[in-house]
């Protein structure tokens, strides 16, 4: 691993941390005197955020979306606080109004906009490549390679946007974000020294036709601005090399794949990739026969040399989706040679039993899913969250999962698309609390105002449960943990537009009750709102029941119970049997893990027999 570049001037080291490279980021943030922390939860960038809002000094909050999140973090900035927001690369879509009007009117004090690209989507909908804002919006961006230079490209961004009056992106992946290193960490900045305070400025501030026009032409003259620091920034170096057949142009943590496949080779590190440093990519084509372009996960820095004539290689050799490891990189080397990779000693996997993604023993979603997983007469549209796992084994009781917020908008539309169908089936759709609340709303809002007959699910687990449990409006507590008042849902639907007598709340644990509940709704011919109102089982408002057990003298092996979709039932043994009619049955004999069990009750109910009882 190389030496970690430093900004221009170093802090004074305090001491040595083992952090991953959200902590880093955070502890930059931190030192940088950041006053004002905004985010919206979501895997890998979630412990940005939850790491600011345990240090000194800095007011930080949970908003309801990212956009949310970058206006509180740009208004912070107006008033001349140091301020920074936080996301994964999807939630840089939601933001991304504002963001672009941004790119215009700038900043006052230094304002970081930090987004984790979830490279391989091991936890989203997408795989994305956030650095294509950078250009779209005219912004610098930093790409730290690990933990040590997350934290140190954090304290030089602030230092950036209020050089250049402009929002810094810190490009990270997860990577970066989730792997530690150890990093020299240093003091505090004051607060006060950086404070400019708010000054009115209609032509700036205020985006009107008017004023656009200055706008434009003062970001045309910070881009040049910013070539020009580029250029000779210290975040991009040069790396000479015994070995000019080939050398590499490469960003992020994939500079330490390079290293370590091609140690001997030249390269050019871009660590403030955007604007591109061209001068320095053309001294080390002219150093070397071949230039690679090693970035995740699209062409941008590829592209951009083609266009200015420099002729490289890249994803005509290097895959297009997920992570580049060393075998990858070897192999696209081969072929870009001619000749054979290096052959390296597989590493041993270790026989794992397989664990597909599925609920929480008890989670109040399974009674819902246990439910949707039998309507074969409904188109059933999902969302992101816990729920998402609905779409899995043994419910199957999923039709569509797009985006955050995008269950109830596609379910209008497929209502819409179904008038007039003689065959047309109900349509319902799915949605947590905290999604509701995130882009939600406004797609419920439509669907009352437009006469939509959409059955929706709104599964209220008083947590944003599936990024940790954080908080929302809909838990009645805030990130430092002060009591706040508690949403209430019913209202808030009303509010919306749904008729007070289409506001269901049920118990999800009641499975009667619910799919009573649930075949009502279905049946009405206009919007209706069915509210679950179950914490979620890893939250502080849960209470754990008596465990449960399986009578085996009761027990026929009927396997119902398996339908539900607990974790905590296992089967101890199968068979089948061939009835006098002459049908073969599938059986399975049950047993529940009293370690797991939370005693919701929900397997029991699903038991025609009575074979499950409390232990």
């Amino acid at each position: 691993m190389s030496a970690v570049l430093q900004p221009a001037v170093a802090p004074p080291t305090v001491n040595r941390e083992f952090l991953s490279g959200n902590e880093a980021a955070a502890r930059g943030a931190w030192e940088a005197g950041v006053e004002i922390a905004a985010a919206y939860p979501g895997t890998p960038s979630t412990e940005i955020l939850e790491t600011l809002a345990g240090l000194a000094g800095v007011y930080a909050e949970w908003s309801t979306n990212e956009k949310v999140a970058l206006e509180v973090a740009l208004g912070a900035s107006m008033t001349g606080r140091r301020a920074i927001t936080a996301m994964k690369h999807v939630g840089l879509n939601v933001a991304a109004d504002t963001l672009m009007t941004m790119g215009l009117v700038g900043v006052k004090a230094g304002l970081v906009i930090a987004v984790s690209d979830d490279v391989g989507f091991s936890s989203s909908q997408n795989e994305q490549d956030s650095r294509f804002w950078g250009r779209f919006v005219h912004l610098p961006v930093l790409e730290p390679a690990d933990a040590a230079e997350a934290y140190a490209m954090t304290r030089e961004a602030f230092s950036i946007s209020e050089r250049h009056q402009v929002p810094v992106l810190l490009r990270l992946t997860t990577r970066v974000s989730h792997v530690k290193r150890t990093v020299a960490t240093g003091a505090r900045e004051a607060a006060d020294a950086m404070r400019h305070g708010y000054r009115k400025d209609a032509e700036r501030w205020i985006i009107t036709p008017n004023h656009v026009g200055k706008r434009i032409e003062l970001r045309a003259a910070r881009d040049a601005a910013l070539a020009r620091e580029t250029a000779s920034s210290a975040w991009n170096r040069f790396e000479p090399g015994a070995d000019s057949r080939l050398g590499f142009i490469v960003s992020g943590p994939a500079y330490h794949v390079v290293r370590e496949a091609f140690p001997d080779a030249p390269l050019l590190k871009l660590g403030l990739s955007h604007p591109m440093p061209l001068d320095a990519a053309k001294r080390l084509a002219a150093l070397t026969e071949r230039v690679l372009v090693v970035e995740e996960v699209d062409p941008i820095v590829e592209n951009e040399l083609k266009a200015a004539a420099i002729p490289v290689h890249g994803k005509d050799v290097l895959p297009l989706q997920g992570e580049i490891t060393v075998p990858v990189l070897e192999n696209a080397v081969a072929r870009l040679s001619g000749g054979s990779p290096q052959r390296r000693t597989a590493p041993l996997k270790a026989a794992v039993f397989p664990r597909p993604p599925t609920l929480c023993a008890g989670c109040p979603y399974m009674g819902v899913y246990f439910w949707l997983g039998q309507l074969k007469d409904a188109v059933i549209c999902g969302d992101i969250g816990c729920y998402t796992l609905g779409c899995g084994e043994p419910w199957n009781a999923m039709d569509s999962i797009i985006s955050m917020g995008a269950s109830l908008g596609v379910a209008h539309g497929m209502v819409k698309g179904f008038a007039g169908d003689a065959d047309a089936k109900p349509v319902l759709a799915v949605i947590g609390d905290s999604t509701f609340l995130h882009t939600g709303m406004p797609a419920l809002a439509n669907i009352a105002y437009q006469g939509g007959n959409v059955t929706v699910l709104l599964l209220d687990n008083r947590a944003t449960a599936m990024t940790g449990g954080q908080d929302n409006p809909g838990t009645g507590q805030r990130l430092d943990g002060s009591a706040a008042p508690r949403l209430d849902f019913a209202k808030l639907v009303e509010a919306l537009g749904v008729r007070p007598e289409r506001v269901r709340v049920v118990d999800p644990y009641e499975l009667p009750t619910f799919f009573k509940v649930l075949r009502e709704e279905m049946k009405v011919p206009e919007p209706s709102v069915i509210i679950t109102n179950r914490p979620c089982v890893l939250s502080r408002d849960f209470e754990r029941r008596r465990p449960l057990e399986v009578r085996d003298d009761q027990c026929n092996g009927c396997a119902r119970c398996l339908d539900v979709g607990c974790p905590a039932i296992t089967v101890r043994r199968r068979e089948s049997q061939k009835r006098a009619s002459g049908k073969v049955v599938d059986l399975a004999w049950v047993r529940i893990e009293r370690a797991l069990c939370t005693g919701c009750d929900l397997c029991a109910k699903a038991c025609a027999r009575g074979a499950i009882v409390a232990a």
